[in-house]
């Protein structure tokens, strides 16, 4: 109740008709509202300081992913409040990701290139191995039941810093989860731009391919078609050990929100079953 009052509250209704939770989002709670015979979707989260997520860099980027033709459009927000246009549309699954690559590619290069053109504001840098580094510091700030772990990760996320090196700069959404991409049925719409910043094209690349379960055979598929070339072995070293860095973070992440997080999800599972992925990927490297 006190979420649909929140929502009743926006001054941008003109006949409210219908409030209806979403299913998914680990970090928001999302509604679809119908008004006047249109529908927008609601995403209620504040800034969330311990991911280093602020909702002014959420907005900025949301609003230039929408001019480059690649997300819905911002409708409005307030603090704490999101509406976006709602895109009648499919969320995709691992496996429909699997089939849409050659759809999901260009627009990844899109968002790569286009967004820094469109972005009206101070947007963030997201840069992975800081970011581990700075969730190792909360986790011991804050008596995780993970911290006999914390040195051996540090160790291992130092070799693939230097293996990953030296790289390329664009700006990334970095959070290609599958629940993330939207098929309209003509089109992919891309969305959720919390983590949006500047950081490295291979991590892009290989949180698709870990949230997604991509074979080796479609890794060297994407790396090709992102980059029109086969890729080298020093590229494929590069992509192997940013993709294993993108599996640490969002085990990492988990970690953090064990702690702090509010909403209902079991994130220990989601925890044990990133790490024991992490620790497969840094074993092949």
């Amino acid at each position: 109740m006190e979420f649909e009052n929140k929502i009743k509250s926006l001054p941008i209704w003109k006949n409210l008709e219908n409030i209806e939770p979403l299913e998914g989002g680990i970090t928001n709670l999302n509604f679809l509202v119908s008004d006047s015979g249109s529908k927008s979707v609601v995403r209620l989260g504040s800034d969330i300081p311990e991911h280093l997520v602020y909702r002014s860099n959420e907005i900025i980027v949301s609003e230039a992913a929408y001019q480059i033709g690649v997300s819905p459009k911002l409708i409005y927000n307030e603090p704490g409040v999101l509406v976006l246009e709602f895109i009648e549309s499919k969320t995709l699954e691992p496996k429909t990701v699997r089939e849409n690559l050659n759809k999901i590619v260009p627009i990844i290069r899109k968002i790569h290139d286009e967004i820094p053109n469109k972005l009206s504001g101070q947007p963030q840098i997201f840069w992975v191995f800081y970011v581990i580094k700075y969730y190792s510091n909360y986790l011991l700030n804050n008596n995780s039941s993970h911290i006999s772990l914390i040195p051996s990760l540090l160790k291992k996320a130092e070799k693939l810093e230097k293996l990953s090196s030296p790289r390329e700069i664009v700006f990334g959404h970095n959070d290609l989860l599958a629940a993330n991409f939207l098929d309209d049925g003509s089109k992919i719409w891309v969305v959720d731009w919390e983590y949006g910043g500047f950081n490295d094209p291979l991590f892009d690349i290989g949180g698709l391919s870990s949230n997604n379960d991509l074979d080796e055979n479609l890794e060297n598929e994407v790396l090709e078609m992102y980059f029109k070339e086969k890729p080298s072995k020093d590229l494929i070293i590069k992509y192997n050990a940013m993709k294993t860095a993108s599996l640490l973070r969002e085990t990492m992440w988990s970690m953090v929100s064990e702690i702090t997080s509010k909403i209902e999800f079991n994130y220990a599972e989601y925890t044990s079953d990133n790490l024991k992925k992490f620790e497969e990927s840094f074993d092949k490297l």
